[in-house]
């Protein structure tokens, strides 16, 4: 197994991971139960599951209005994008 493969592989399990907080942290909102801080919701975002996450927000309806999220996690996503094609690409 070739690095690109293990990192295909953690990204998955992060954006899976970080998309199931958010699905639990809108249920906890819902039933006014205890909540996961919203640095652990843009941690794990920042740690790779910046998609998981924006898929979390748009299909949850959750931290949709908070500047934070809603700006927040797309200049994560974008960051981790140019990070990507940076290694990727311009590395020998």
């Amino acid at each position: 197994m070739n690095l690109h493969e293990i990192f295909l592989q953690y990204l998955i399990i992060i954006n899976v991971a970080t998309f199931i907080v958010y699905a639990w942290d809108k249920l906890c909102a819902v039933n006014n139960w205890w909540r996961v801080p919203e640095y652990i919701l843009l941690g794990i975002a920042a740690l790779g599951g910046s998609v998981g996450a924006l898929l979390g927000m748009s299909i949850f309806r959750h931290k949709t209005l908070h500047l934070k999220f809603k700006y927040g996690v797309p200049v994560i996503l974008l960051l981790q994008l140019a990070g990507m094609v940076y290694l990727f690409f311009f590395q020998e």
